[in-house]
């Protein structure tokens, strides 16, 4: 079929993530078991409502990161959204499969990218902890600074000042600095026989101190039930703790929302089919945004805003499952425009600018959602749109995206390159959440581009110490940063560090923006839009 090469990308996709999904692998899996506990990933399914999705977040998190320490499939935590007794949760659970569920450096950003998300969208959060600390060897990249361990902690004060319920369950070890996060939630649980919490081990106790202890007695479910007062229940297994807390979450009082504008849902005009049909394998080549904005949106719901100007940027009113939204998207064919100049697709030009950032404001200012679709190649450069303005009016768009109080969404669905990423709301610029199709690629040019642009600054390094490079050598050269450059660029690449939320098959976009929406609905707090010096 004609789109066989995507259908192709997401199978390899999904091999893969099977692959990251066992953790620890099966061996390790088979431990837990016999330790009487579930894994990670079966607590979650224990614990989201039967028949409901679980939004994961940041499944290639350390992907090909840290392989001289054996590697850390999914930076040894399980996070995401999930429905909870009717109510979306923020899950996160360590994975004691994976080095014991240590936190590497990774694991903390993962963390932290979590307890942002709450925070945005006032969503409860659920702590599944089993986890044995810092990984140790490389604790001077996770412990001092803002964005390292401590913050988390910090995070907890934070969210708890803002009223989010906090809900921790201690179901394996909880050790040293670790112990504070389920202590700093509003309650804590603990599995009796599994589940422990102390600043310091047994061994650590007797080398620093002398005192002879076993871990049970140290901190164990009935010492902190039933002597020290730290955890608030003592839960006999897995099975019974992942029930209370349902039952918490079930008690759970009122909430406030955004109100957001919602309708009854209508199906897309075009199937995913269709979608799949439009979007071309070469990177490069033009194609129409059209029918993957209506494989998207609700039928006939589409009011394009401004359709004849700034043509490479689509924006236009539309529903998603219903929800109100504003949409951002690229164009990617070659457009002609009144004047009878041609403008390359993909690319943002001044016209284009001054249109998204018009619209983005009108957005805020009838408080609609963003949605922005990605494939963007960057802003048309040359002396002509030099001339024109172009960096004052990508400025005015940029400022626009920075200053919006709305929800913003994003969707990069192919290239995302240099400052068009920056204006098409990348994760620099708080998108609520940021998803990926296996087909994207970030970077701050297009791997070809930037190879002969660095090739040519070798090749002159090199010619300047007196050195004759013949063609073949530069061909060498080139091949081998087009390489490096590619491997970079590849999504794979960006989800490992976090750049984005999530890799998400094309057929899940509705369904994932249309849960989004339903996560920043729970945040009644909208501020005020303003901007600073808006060249206009």
């Amino acid at each position: 079929m004609k789109y066989s090469f995507m259908q192709e990308l997401i199978k390899s996709f999904d091999q893969q993530e099977e692959v990251i999904k066992q953790g620890g692998g099966l061996s390790r899996i088979e431990k837990e078991h016999k330790k009487g506990k579930m894994t990670a990933r079966e607590r979650v399914q224990f614990l989201i409502d039967e028949g409901s999705s679980f939004d994961e977040i940041g499944l290639w998190a350390a992907y090909e990161m840290y392989e001289e320490e054996g590697g850390c499939p999914s930076a040894g935590v399980v996070v995401g959204v999930g429905v909870v007794s009717g109510k979306r949760c923020m899950i996160i659970a360590n994975d004691a499969t994976v080095k014991a569920g240590a936190w590497f450096p990774m694991s903390a950003k993962k963390n932290l990218r979590a307890q942002e998300i709450a925070m945005e969208n006032h969503l409860p959060l659920i702590y599944l902890v089993d986890s044995a600390g810092v990984y140790l060897p490389m604790q001077d990249q996770i412990f001092p600074d803002k964005e390292h361990f401590g913050r988390i902690f910090r995070n907890n004060a934070i969210i708890s000042a803002k009223g989010i319920p906090q809900i921790a369950a201690i179901m394996g070890s909880c050790v040293a600095g670790g112990a504070y996060l389920p202590i700093m939630s509003d309650e804590a649980l603990i599995v009796d026989g599994t589940g422990s919490v102390f600043l310091a081990g047994s061994y650590l106790v007797k080398a620093a101190i002398g005192e002879k202890v076993d871990n049970e007695t140290l901190g164990g479910a009935t010492t902190h039930t039933e002597i020290s007062g730290v955890t608030d229940y003592k839960m006999k297994d897995d099975s019974e703790c992942l029930t209370t807390i349902r039952d918490l979450v079930n008690k759970l009082g009122p909430s406030a929302k955004a109100n957001f504008n919602r309708t009854k849902s209508i199906e897309p005009e075009f199937t995913i089919d269709h979608l799949l049909e439009e979007f071309p394998e070469d990177r490069n080549r033009p194609y129409d945004v059209y029918p993957v904005i209506k494989s998207i949106i609700d039928k006939g719901t589409f009011t394009e805003y401004k359709k004849g100007y700034g043509q490479t940027i689509i924006t236009g009113y539309a529903r998603i499952d219903g929800w109100s939204v504003g949409i951002v998207a690229n164009q990617r064919k070659i457009v002609k425009t009144k004047a009878g100049e041609m403008q390359i697709g993909g690319v943002i030009y001044s016209d284009s600018a001054d249109k998204g950032a018009r619209f983005i404001m009108n957005c805020n200012q009838k408080k609609i959602p963003l949605i922005f679709l990605q494939d963007v190649t960057g802003f048309m450069i040359g002396k002509r749109s030099e001339h024109g303005g172009i960096i004052k009016d990508g400025a005015k768009m940029v400022n626009a995206v920075a200053n919006s109080t709305v929800p913003k969404i994003t969707i990069i669905t192919g290239n995302s390159y240099g400052a068009g990423n920056y204006a098409m709301c990348g994760k620099a610029y708080d998108p609520r959440f940021i998803y990926a199709w296996p087909t994207a690629q970030i970077a701050v040019m297009g791997g070809t581009q930037a190879a002969k642009v660095l090739t040519q600054i070798q090749v002159s390094s090199l010619e300047k110490k007196g050195e004759k490079i013949t063609e073949s050598e530069k061909d060498e050269i080139l091949e081998s940063i087009k390489s490096r450059y590619d491997r970079q660029t590849d999504v794979r690449y960006a989800a490992a560090r976090l750049w984005v939320d999530a890799i998400i098959k094309p057929e899940h976009t509705r369904m994932r923006i249309s849960n989004a929406l339903d996560c920043a609905n729970h945040n009644p707090i909208i501020e005020e839009f303003k901007t600073g010096v808006l060249q206009v």
